[in-house]
């Protein structure tokens, strides 16, 4: 019965979701903002972000010759396999700080699941099916759309939408998480799903000219038929997405600045592992099909620039027989930690926020010293990372063993993006490379460790340690979803926070291999524009 009623509550959310208005006026005016645009500017930018895409498949894929989009567009653009990616390495992080140029510190949106001390309520977008239905199908769902581009992402912190309009420049958003712009627009709920929940029948949003949503929001409805329907994820797939574009780019209504997102490809992956092909090959597929519709992938690299990126790795999760999920709830006997959809009170000691193979574990009284939280997860081999604030210092401290670092901002090591740090105690512990003679440090194992480790520490209010697993295992709360012998992501290793990058139809470079920073390189490209046009 449990198992029907999972499926009853998934189906339900899906079409809470993805089904919204059919809004001819909406959908006129969405495709009327960006016809208006200056057909004067010489290049568009069309960036695709493919979810979970990896350096390794595609070089794997290339030595096989069955990526020929990709190998055409790395022979005539520019190709780094080490753009370091947010972290937490969850979609909706990892978005937020494309979108805003920055880290969670500053975007304030910490993952894909977080407590907020002020609201005394776990935050949660959407992580399965399970999870969603102990959390309640409201809460998850109005913070999923009313929420997290309303509130809890920074609203002093400006979006590339927001920018490029006060530039008088025009952008879209297909299927992107994060999409905060200038112009309005209206999701509407289906007046037959309302009786379960207490979200409003229309949600006034803010985003960039053009808007789309799967269903929820399709501009596109009455001008091209897309694959929305309930089997197709309500439009949340790569197909939706591609066509979307192809139609743009066919009708010269592309905006000046497109973002697509495609997530195929990371479903395949978490069920099969990273090692999965076809997937990647698919989105080879799609690829080669958007490239045709400018004529010919000459004539797009013509006409646009082109730029793909993943937005996260992904690490193999081992099978059952090697233990490869840690039950953390276990890890606290002497506490008590909030079971899903309990309300935070005077008995609940911890809570407890899982995003695959990081979590944020919370301490909810102030007369339970952080530090001595870290201990219930100390004896563990299978952490690798235990982190918390304390005094002015992030400490970092290494699973199984007592060797432990803390670091600041703003000391005398300069590392490579810039950054000033003062480190103490055992380098080894993340992996990093001092050289004390000319007062630099290089990163290991861990991409940009220091500021992804503050970052997420100073994302938002409480007392709270980030933890972390080795590669080939995950955390798992009473109800999260899990991946064994599929693959997982969340943590802050190399294997998941290293994704490639392409760009061409441009030879201008970003000045660092960074996701955070690609807002910043995006700017600069459209700036050139408004430059020329001037």
């Amino acid at each position: 019965m449990l198992k029907k009623e999972n499926r009853i509550v998934l189906a339900i959310l899906m079409l809470l979701l993805m089904i919204g208005c059919r809004n001819p006026k909406q959908e006129e005016q969405d495709l009327m903002r960006i016809k208006s645009a200056d057909k004067d500017n010489p290049k568009k930018v069309i960036l695709l972000l493919v979810d979970s895409l990896m350096p390794e498949a595609i070089d794997r894929g290339i030595r096989q010759h069955k990526l020929p989009a990709i190998e055409f567009l790395i022979e005539h653009g520019q190709y780094y396999r080490e753009l370091v990616s947010s972290f937490p390495t969850m979609s909706v992080t990892i978005d937020s700080s494309l979108i805003t140029g920055k880290y969670p510190d500053d975007h304030h949106v910490p993952g894909l699941t977080w407590y907020s001390a002020g609201l005394k309520k776990l935050i949660n977008y959407g992580t399965g099916p399970m999870e969603v239905a102990r959390q309640g199908i409201n809460p998850v769902l109005a913070d999923a759309l009313i929420h997290l581009n309303g509130s809890h992402l920074n609203s002093k912190l400006p979006t590339i939408y927001e920018d490029l309009a006060g530039q008088g420049l025009t952008s879209g958003s297909i299927n992107g998480l994060i999409y905060r712009g200038m112009s309005n627009h209206t999701i509407s709920i289906p007046a037959w799903v309302q009786g379960p929940t207490s979200l409003p029948r229309e949600i006034k949003v803010k985003g960039p000219d053009l808007l789309a949503l799967g269903s929820l929001s399709n501009p596109f409805e009455g001008s091209i038929d897309l694959p929305d329907g309930l089997f197709n994820k309500m439009g949340f797939n790569n197909d939706f997405a591609v066509e979307a574009v192809k139609y743009l780019i066919t009708s010269n209504k592309l905006p000046d600045f497109l973002y697509v997102y495609l997530p195929d490809l990371d479903r395949k992956l978490h069920r099969n592992g990273p090692s999965e092909q076809n997937g990647v090959i698919k989105v080879d597929q799609q690829l080669q099909s958007l490239l045709q519709a400018f004529g010919s992938p000459e004539q797009a690299l013509k006409d646009a620039v082109i730029i793909i990126a993943g937005d996260s790795g992904m690490t193999q999760i081992l099978p059952d027989a090697q233990n490869p999920v840690i039950n953390i709830h276990n890890m606290f006997e002497d506490a008590s930690v909030l079971n899903p959809g309990e309300t935070v009170d005077k008995g609940i000691d911890i809570v407890l926020a899982v995003n695959e193979t990081m979590a944020y574990v919370y301490a909810v009284h102030a007369d339970r010293p952080i530090r001595d939280v870290a201990k219930g997860l100390q004896k563990d081999p299978r952490i690798d990372l235990i982190a918390w604030k304390e005094e002015g210092w992030i400490y970092a401290q290494q699973g199984a063993t007592a060797k432990q670092l803390r670091f600041k901002a703003d000391g005398d090591l300069t590392d490579p993006y810039h950054q000033s740090w003062k480190v103490e105690q055992d380098n080894e512990v993340l992996d990093l490379k001092v050289n004390a003679a000319d007062h630099s440090l290089a990163y290991g194992e861990y991409p940009d460790v220091l500021k992804r480790l503050s970052g997420a520490l100073n994302s938002h209010q409480g007392e709270f340690l980030v933890v972390t697993t080795k590669p080939g295992y995950e955390l798992a709360d009473r109800s999260s979803p899990t991946h064994i012998g599929g693959g997982g992501h969340g943590s802050i290793r190399k294997r998941e926070s290293l994704v490639p990058l392409i760009i061409s139809g441009t030879k201008k470079q970003p000045q660092y291999l960074r996701m955070v920073d690609l807002k910043a390189y995006l700017l600069e490209l459209l700036k050139k524009k408004t430059q020329i046009n001037h």
